[in-house]
């Protein structure tokens, strides 16, 4: 296990109080809270870690208010650094959105008051607004539950039911560390290998026959996207982010990027065993156990169930959008990756001159005699990372993923996928499974230089399918790397292993897996990536300019149709989460193209690998508002902008 250091923020547990269950608290309109921030220790398997809570529990307490009105929160932070709490999907005044932007950061052992408003329906969440890769990960969130002045809005349920869906990364009985100074995880963003609902790594729910549940579901992971089932229940889906959808449907899954929110009507017809899952293409996790009781549940909402009701407000505003959807953008903003992962000026391998077979691609000392390994120039190849097979003579992108190529020294090592360690080959190309580059094992090996590998479970996540215990990702030491001199190691290590991945996971290609990056492909070097060699990028297309230089400006009552571009020319395409704050609210009108069958009012959208989706934000609240991608890490590595908007004249 490493070593506690100053450079990393706190572990230890000792003198922590336990953390409690969460709670749902009603907040009368005018009515004022406070919401602390501040160390516990939680029970997650065997292990007992050090988190971060809201008012002492994970997920913090969820506050149950009334549409239209407006509480005050008083935010008091005890915990490791500055803080602001972001209050996300609401259109609120600007003043009290929570980033650094609206208000100064609140220092540990300082308070701030924000006037929350909740003028929509529908479910909400909080979270940090700081370091958000860090307090997220470490616990901080909790759900907003605004009920609708309309009696009749939702459906008749005999009950309803938050969930939050999280991961956490647990290493040696303990969360892995995080650097203070910096994020890491920046390719792909920090995958847990224990999957938390509700806070719970266990949880087990019970509902009577004929009982109709309403699941609040919220993605608060940093960076994992869930697809949900519930096999032996019935799901209608009724909501989304902001509000019912346009037409209730029945459903077998419903998929949820991080910062989206999915509701949904659960009809347990029969007694019996359930379990919740997690599937993926290659794997299917358990969620949560649910157990239908004999008991009958009243009065009877079967019939009603049946029903499929359709939003008069989004039918009426179906017809209003025609003219948007075959107009040409207002905005075009394509997501980039750049990735420099410190390439050495004339590719070298260091050989022993007495034994002229013992070579290596870093100095040290030849384990036979001792001596100093000498430098020994080689030729240059490049290749990618993800596509062993694709290597060619010169710079370039690999033809199948877009990916980068790397320098590697030509015939001196396999080229293998970091994402898919089983593919290697002797020659330049890409991944066939997922379309990265290939990279040597002289570039990928280096990030895992040191790293002793150990298998971690996913507490209480049963394979439902075959009975046994599953694991999330291979668990790995955690230490400081200088990422120049690391990624040959990480490429090293995922060839080591590439007889054995790990629980049968075979990777992806990004159509088998609906351009989504279900799970952590290629560790190691996602491991050492940081915002100093991987740069995520907003970039507008009219203008040129790149994250917190794009300079919008819009103006309230304004209708602005925005192209999201998820360029496959980038050196790591993969999914987005687009997360914009409370400047309004958009409607998804089409996605390559196609136009969207089923409106719901939004404020993330996942924008799948190599997807083009078309959106019309409805502007409605002045100030300065941000967007960003909503994988924690993204957002950590400058993957953001701000925009202005001004009251109207």
């Amino acid at each position: 296990m490493p070593a506690e250091t100053h450079e990393h923020f706190p572990r230890e547990t000792a003198g922590l109080p336990e953390a409690a269950t969460s709670q749902t608290v009603e907040v009368a309109d005018g009515e004022r809270l406070e919401l602390g921030i501040a160390p516990v220790k939680k029970r997650i398997g065997e292990a007992t870690v050090r988190m971060l809570a809201y008012n002492g529990s994970i997920p913090g307490p969820t506050l149950k208010v009334r549409q239209g009105s407006e509480i005050e929160v008083e935010v008091v932070n005890q915990g490791d650094l500055e803080a602001t709490v972001h209050w996300h999907g609401l259109r609120l005044e600007n003043r009290y959105d929570g980033t650094h932007e609206t208000q100064a950061p609140v220092e540990v052992g300082g308070r701030f008051t924000a006037r929350v408003a909740f003028p929509d329906p529908g479910l909400y969440w909080y979270h940090p607004h700081i370091r958000e890769d860090y307090g997220q990960e470490m616990g901080l969130y909790g759900n907003v539950l605004v009920e609708p002045s309309n009696a009749d809005y939702w459906p008749p349920v005999h009950r309803e039911v938050l969930l939050t869906l999280d991961d956490l990364l647990i290493e040696e009985g303990q969360i892995a560390p995080f650097s203070q100074t910096q994020t890491n995880y920046a390719a792909m963003g920090r995958f847990g290998n224990v999957l938390l609902v509700a806070g719970q790594p266990d949880l087990h729910l019970r509902a009577k026959s004929g009982e109709v549940v309403r699941l609040y579901f919220t993605n608060t992971a940093n960076t994992r996207v869930f697809k949900v089932k519930l096999p032996g229940a019935r799901m209608k889906l009724v909501g989304g982010d902001s509000g019912r959808v346009e037409h209730e449907r029945f459903v077998e899954e419903v998929v949820l990027a991080p910062s989206e929110r999915v509701i949904v009507d659960v009809l347990f017809e029969q007694p019996g065993e359930l379990v919740l899952e997690h599937h993926t293409p290659d794997r299917v996790y358990r969620l949560a156990a649910v157990t239908v009781t004999d008991e009958r549940a009243e009065p009877l909402l079967a019939e009603p169930f049946e029903e499929l009701r359709s939003d008069p407000e989004l039918s009426a505003e179906r017809e209003r959008l025609g003219a948007f959807i075959e107009a040409d953008p207002d905005k075009t903003l394509a997501f980039v990756a750049e990735m420099d992962m410190g390439e050495p000026e004339g590719p070298v391998v260091y050989a022993c001159p007495m034994h002229p077979d013992v070579v290596q691609d870093e100095p040290g000392r030849c384990p036979r005699c001792g001596m100093t390994l000498l430098a020994k120039s080689v030729a240059t190849n490049y290749a990618c990372p993800m596509h062993p097979e694709v290597v060619q003579d010169e710079p370039g992108r690999c033809p199948q993923c877009g990916m980068k190529l790397l320098a590697v020294p030509a015939g001196s090592t396999t080229y293998v996928c970091p994402m898919h360690p089983e593919v290697s080959s002797h020659e330049q190309g890409r991944c066939p499974e997922c379309g990265m580059k290939l990279l040597s094992a002289a570039l990928v090996g280096r990030a895992a230089g040191g790293h002793e590998h150990h298998e971690h479970h996913a507490e209480g996540h049963e394979h439902h399918e075959h009975e046994h215990r599953e694991h999330l990702a291979e668990g790995h030491e955690h230490h400081q790397h200088e990422d120049a001199d690391q990624v040959g190691d990480a490429l090293d290590a995922g060839h080591e292993h590439a007889d054995h991945p790990p629980d049968g996971h075979q990777g992806h290609d990004h159509a088998a897996a609906g351009g989504i990056e279900w799970e952590d492909d290629m560790v190691e070097v996602n491991r050492i990536t940081t915002p100093a060699n991987m740069r995520w990028k907003l970039v507008d297309r009219s203008t040129g300019e790149e994250n917190a230089a794009i300079a919008w400006r819009f103006t309230v009552g304004e209708r602005v149709k925005i192209r999201l571009v998820n360029e496959m020319d980038s050196d790591h395409p993969m999914h987005h989460p687009f997360h914009i704050h409370g400047a309004g609210r958009f409607l998804i009108l089409a996605r390559d193209g196609e136009v969207e069958p089923n409106l719901v009012w939004k404020d993330t959208v996942l924008v799948r690998t190599g997807e083009v989706v078309d959106i019309l934000l409805d502007v409605t609240n002045p100030g300065l508002w941000m967007a960003h991608c909503h994988i924690a890490e993204h957002h950590e590595s400058g993957m953001m902008f701000s925009f202005d908007v001004s009251e109207a004249r």
